[in-house]
């Protein structure tokens, strides 16, 4: 594999066993990277969040890579391009581009020699061999860093504070050993992620993958708006619209109770749209306006009409009903759209059924949230509910949203290094790379913590 050409010449390996000065946590996910060094008291407000595509604007014909979409002032018909398919990463000279301008570029916070650098990189459970192998090779040979571990993303909630807990990271000595009991619901942008965790550590005959997340809801809000309004090209502003203006019903009857108020009846039917669901969602025009945003409807008005906006300047309004819910509602009845698979809860007991009976209530009880498409208004409320109505009344069924479900993975990792003795344990260095080479490397990794 060729050298990076932020590398100009190889530096000699650390010695076997022997950890770097910090430690870089890099939660790598399929829409963002988390991305920030470990200190003595971590918090989220020491992780980055920086987007993990390479970007083309159709208007200015500039392209933007990872942190620089920061800097973009306009995200109409927008082409993405990710290095992350379906949770694996599967275009490293991608990837590589969105790293190397977050580690080498001079105006970044992170910049670092990474021969000087522990780098704990999450990965896909059940991430292929091949693809394990070109995440080595990047991490050691082309950017030449001094140790690597390299984890399953959901186990590292289990070092981040509890959310059962209260004033669990109130700035007190961060606690340095993993949650005994998780069950980890973590609804990322390519799929959403059922893990049993005991010490940390995943218990895989019982994880299980529902193939839908934040990217197929805003594919699936994009096709239903396009009915009023073209929006093909408009990925940016419908995944803005999506966060904005959708919430997930609290029960199947009120979902279906929803559907009936916001139906307009024809000529034989004297129904009208219940305002009160319906919002108006003001389109960005990007040069007085640079994010959209949602207000109460006025049904005078119709969609994709321009009318005058405060100051003067005209506004396009996009009326957004039932798209509301039942965008969300996939998560819990994928079957809406012919997809043969449970939903979340269903998912979770399909979990509970591969570990023995008496492990069911430590885990019931422990039911945390994460991930950026587990933000939506009703999430956990439904999903306890929809847990509840699946099991037993004498088992105890807690479900709570970590307090930052975006950064919950890189809390856990910058609160686990802090532990020097178990990351020492855990990581593998280049000079043990470099002599043992990738077979080596991931039959250690294969039986550590996470694996």
């Amino acid at each position: 594999m060729a050298r990076s050409k932020s590398t100009n010449t190889a530096q000699p390996a650390a010695p076997s066993n022997q950890l770097q000065s910090k430690t870089l946590i890099f939660d790598n996910g399929a829409h963002t990277i988390k991305a920030g060094f470990s200190t003595p008291n971590p918090s989220p407000d020491d992780c980055q969040t920086i987007a993990n595509c390479i970007a083309r604007s159709q208007r200015d014909k500039v392209t933007y890579i990872g942190q620089d979409l920061d800097t973009c002032g306009d995200f109409g018909e927008l082409q993405i391009r990710r290095p992350v398919e379906k949770g694996y990463i599967v275009n490293w000279e991608g990837e590589k581009a969105v790293w190397e301008r977050t580690l080498h570029d001079k105006r970044s916070s992170l910049q670092c020699d990474p021969h000087e650098t522990n780098l704990i990189l999450t990965e896909a459970s059940n991430a292929p061999r091949a693809l394990q192998r070109n995440a080595d090779e990047m991490v050691f040979e082309e950017f030449e860093f001094g140790c690597l571990w390299r984890v399953g993303a959901s186990c590292l909630n289990a070092w981040a504070p509890s959310p059962f807990t209260k004033n669990s990271n109130d700035g007190c000595e961060v606690k340095t050993t993993p949650l005994e009991c998780l069950l980890v619901v973590d609804a990322g942008h390519s799929h959403t992620m059922i893990t049993p965790l005991y010490q940390g550590r995943p218990l895989h005959p019982a994880c299980r993958r529902l193939e839908i997340g934040g990217k197929t809801l805003t594919n699936y809000l994009k096709d239903m708006l396009n009915r009023q309004y073209d929006m093909h090209r408009e990925e940016w502003i419908c995944q803005e619209i999506k966060e904005d203006a959708c919430y997930v019903a609290p029960d199947s009857t009120t979902f279906a109770s929803n559907l009936e108020k916001v139906w307009k009846g024809g000529q034989k039917d004297p129904r009208e749209i219940d305002s009160s669901i319906v919002v108006d969602y003001v389109l960005p025009d990007y040069e007085q306006l640079k994010r959209g945003f949602a207000r109460p409807h006025d049904p005078s008005k119709g969609a994709k009409l321009r009318r005058l906006g405060i100051g003067g300047q005209s506004e396009m309004v996009l009326p957004v009903g039932n798209e509301r819910f039942t965008v969300p509602e996939l998560l819990f009845t994928p079957s809406d759209v012919g997809m043969q698979q449970d939903g979340i809860a269903g998912t979770i007991m399909q979990s509970l059924h591969a570990l023995p009976k008496g492990l069911w209530q430590p885990f019931l009880a422990n039911v945390v949230v994460v991930g950026g498409t587990s933000k939506f208004p009703g999430f956990v409320e439904r999903l306890e509910a929809d847990l509840r109505s699946r099991i037993d009344e004498d088992y105890l069924v807690r479900v709570a949203k970590a307090a930052d479900p975006l950064k919950n993975v890189w809390l856990g990792g910058a609160r686990l290094a802090q532990n020097e003795d178990l990351l020492k344990s855990l990581v593998v260095t280049r000079a043990e790379y470099l002599e043992h080479g990738d077979l080596w490397t991931r039959r250690k990794f294969a039986g550590r913590l996470g694996r």
